[in-house]
């Protein structure tokens, strides 16, 4: 009678924890943004993707449930979170290259977005890269523009005028049109027009829809100012430990993310204007003499910006208008 020797009892385990597949990574990924938005609804489309084609399963914290939005880049480079969104120009208070998509009428345009990005992406990438975290992706915003009463043909409508100011940009803005920045939320926008505190905004036709501002304005400008972009990031050190496999995957869905989500902000674009002119406000194009002005007030802006930026910013316009002049 042959015997056949039994394994120990460690073997035994390590031979069946083989046979089996392995178990799925849990990661989870906040956003500042509501289920409702359309980058919350890519972000979603995206981490679907990853889990459809890794181990990964994703899950999307909306309308910052898991963390704050000043607190989700931090959250990711400590790996307290290994991915999560984030409005770049949230980060320009630690470097300048940051808030280059929110130059004022230094891109306006879906197409001088693109150029702008472009240009920007790499030295973007390699200052996030020196905080531990790598970039996926970034779509923008739809562009700014302005809000009014009555209609204008020239920053001389609004002198004097009580702009309503969200950050240092937009102060800057006011203050060059001769308008009077006022520093107001976004929610608090509907009672800050009823109760005459501001006259004027600029801001997208998303926000114009969320707080109906056909209820407190009539005429919107469509200057789109400039095209402000999130970005979603991972902590590289959380990327790098997954199989070659795997971080192929997140890229090519990144990647997909990134050219869908810029045709969702594009949409959206058109739709939330529509749906600003099917409750009254008049949509109209600046005059000659008003894309002059604000085309000027742009130049001033961005060598502002250059001043801060130094090289590196006189770098990525170069490269900026060198694609606008081939296009």
């Amino acid at each position: 009678m042959t015997f056949t020797p039994f394994r120990s009892l460690p073997a035994a385990i390590a031979v069946a924890t083989l046979a089996l597949p392995a178990a799925a990574q849990s990661w989870d990924m906040p956003t500042p943004y509501g289920d409702s938005v359309f980058h919350t609804q890519n972000i979603t489309e995206f981490a679907a993707a990853v889990e459809a084609a890794t181990d990964i399963d994703i899950t999307v914290h909306s309308a910052g449930s898991l963390y704050a939005h000043p607190e989700i880049k931090d959250s990711v480079r400590r790996g307290l979170a290994p991915m999560g969104e984030v409005l770049m120009s949230r980060l320009a208070n630690e470097d300048p290259i940051f808030a280059v998509d929110s130059i004022p009428f230094l891109a306006s345009s879906y197409e001088e977005g693109r150029a702008l990005w472009t240009a920007s992406r790499p030295v973007v990438e390699e200052k996030l890269a020196a905080q531990g975290l790598t970039l996926l992706f970034a779509v923008p915003w739809p562009g700014q523009s302005i809000y009014t009463q009555t209609p204008i043909e020239s920053t001389e409508d609004l002198e004097g005028a009580s702009f309503r100011a969200y950050n240092a940009a937009t102060e800057r803005l006011a203050q060059l049109m001769g308008a009077v920045p006022t520093q107001v939320e976004t929610g608090d926008i509907p009672t800050a027009f009823s109760t005459g505190r501001v006259a004027a905004m600029i801001t997208s036709p998303s926000t114009g829809v969320s707080s109906q501002a056909w209820d407190f304005t009539s005429n919107y400008t469509d200057t789109q100012a400039w095209l402000p972009k999130n970005m979603v990031i991972v902590n590289t050190a959380a990327f790098e430990a997954l199989d070659e496999a795997d971080q192929e995957a997140i890229m090519r869905a990144a990647a997909e993310a990134e050219t869908r989500g810029w045709e969702m902000s594009a949409a959206e674009t058109a739709s939330k204007m529509s749906t600003l002119e099917e409750n009254g406000m008049v949509i109209a194009q600046p005059s000659e003499k008003l894309s002059g002005q604000l085309a000027e007030i742009g130049e001033t802006m961005t060598q502002e910006w250059l001043e801060e930026a130094g090289a590196e910013g006189a770098a990525v316009i170069k490269a900026f208008e060198a694609d606008l002049s081939n296009q």
